[in-house]
């Protein structure tokens, strides 16, 4: 059943402290719409039931993003398209960027905004693992001020979030310190674009002693410095894979660490059966995009020249 638009008021305050203060006037009853992607998914199928809508579209507070020395602030209302075609998000935020991509059509990336698809707590959300393994922090902003809070404690049960009722997102945060990462995502779906993910995981690594391509011989210098995995559309919220960073770091990778690892990664998740998936296939997939991710990361070892050589 169609919604009926004389059931709904909107309203467009132009300013983002008269949006805060309407906020916190009247807590709960405005839902925040920017570019509404998925607020009219539910709307067309009848199913919105926030009545009372404010939009925080093109508010310059929530809009641009900035490039700092040793950080990137990313406003909540950047749209898709804009990260995917910011030089410095592609060259040093690659699994942000490829997420980007994946969302939607291009329509839907001209609309879609960051903030909105953080908030929307779908767990199957193509940009919410790359901030996992970015370790994004929050900046959220109400008529008390700024809270700043890590991506990692963010969402706390099935669209449940560390959000208060009069918060907004205002600005995603990311160091700029993954130089020297082996940076991986998959996103395995019915199709790379315009379908929601059956699984993504986006990935980081780096091994002691740096990383090399294509040289011959005995690896060096081999142990995981540090790893971030994270993956969607197998849990009530995207998931970190702590168990398996743990289980990984300080290792060498080899054949042994990997079987591990998938076992790791495969007792960590809570996949379901759905339309789109069973669990059993996402559980055995999750599995092999851990590996595989590893074994790209044992592969940039260093390596030692050959005596025969």
């Amino acid at each position: 059943m169609r919604s009926n638009p004389a059931d709904y008021e909107l309203i467009a305050p132009g300013k983002l402290q008269a949006v805060i203060q309407l906020l916190t006037n009247e807590p709960g009853q405005w839902l925040p719409i920017a570019g509404g992607t998925d607020v009219m998914v539910q709307y067309v199928a009848g199913k919105l039931a926030a009545r009372k809508l404010v939009s925080i579209w093109n508010l310059p507070e929530l809009r641009g993003i900035e490039t700092l020395p040793d950080v990137i602030r990313i406003g909540a209302a950047s749209t898709y398209t804009e990260l995917r075609e910011h030089a410095v998000i592609t060259r040093e935020f690659p699994l942000l960027a490829s997420a980007a991509r994946w969302t939607g059509g291009i329509a839907n990336q001209n609309r879609g905004t960051i903030g909105g698809n953080i908030v929307n707590a779908s767990p199957a959300a193509d940009s919410l693992p790359a901030l996992l393994a970015y370790e994004a922090e929050l900046i959220l902003v109400s008529v008390r001020g700024e809270r700043r809070v890590s991506y990692l404690d963010f969402h706390t049960a099935y669209k449940k979030m560390n959000l208060a009722p009069d918060e907004l997102i205002q600005t995603i945060c990311l160091e700029r310190r993954f130089s020297g990462y082996l940076q991986y995502s998959r996103k395995v779906g019915a199709r790379n674009a315009q379908a929601i993910s059956k699984i993504c995981i986006a990935a980081l690594g780096r091994l002691r002693g740096g990383m090399a391509h294509g040289e011959l011989g005995d690896a060096i210098g081999s142990e995981v410095d540090d790893v971030r995995i994270a993956v969607g559309s197998v849990a009530p919220v995207p998931l970190r894979l702590q168990q398996v960073e743990r289980i990984v770091k300080g290792k060498s990778v080899g054949s042994e660490l990997i079987h591990l690892a998938r076992k790791a990664a495969a007792a960590a998740i809570r996949p379901i059966d759905d339309i789109r998936s069973t669990a059993r296939y996402r559980s055995a997939v999750t599995a092999n995009l851990v590996a595989e991710f590893l074994q790209q990361l044992g592969a940039t070892a260093p390596r030692r020249e050959s005596p025969y050589e």
